[in-house]
């Protein structure tokens, strides 16, 4: 019973973890706003603006399909952003995680042991997808222009 609560605390905390976006302050950070008012600038934003930090955000553990993982990225992205205050959010990039993302594992073993031999076989399969990673700089701009569905 106790090796199932610590199995099931580990994989809470590997989930969490997954989720996790992070910042470094660069600027002052604002008060929090809506994140439906943060756009996401490809380029250079109109006019000028305030850095506020540096941000940095994956795609779900579980999330499958590129325009899926991107929609996630963007969306934290936009989250983390908001928190801070910042009502854009200078895209940095957007990458995929290397090769892999899933794999077959086969194993057996046998032995003999007092006078008893055995024998045991395992598969393992991992059907998790890659993650994509985001990176972007947390802005806030005095005046935007009205928002054309970003």
């Amino acid at each position: 019973m106790r090796a199932m609560r610590t199995l099931f605390l580990l994989a809470a905390v590997s989930l969490l973890a997954a989720c996790a976006s992070s910042h470094i302050l660069t600027g002052t950070p604002r008060a929090p706003i809506d994140p439906a008012q943060v756009r996401i600038y490809h380029g250079a934003p109109p006019g000028s603006y305030e850095e506020i930090a540096v941000l940095r955000t994956q795609s779900g553990a579980f999330t499958y399909g590129a325009q899926n993982k991107t929609d996630s990225v963007l969306r934290k992205l936009r989250e983390e952003a908001a928190k801070l205050g910042a009502n854009g959010v200078l895209l940095q990039g957007v990458a995929d995680e290397g090769p892999g993302g899933g794999g077959v594992s086969v194993g057996a073993g046998g032995g003999r042991f007092g006078g008893r031999s055995f024998s045991s076989a395992g598969v393992g399969v991992n059907v998790s997808p890659s993650q994509q990673y985001g990176s972007g700089i947390a802005i806030w701009i005095a005046n935007p222009p009205p928002m054309q569905g970003n």
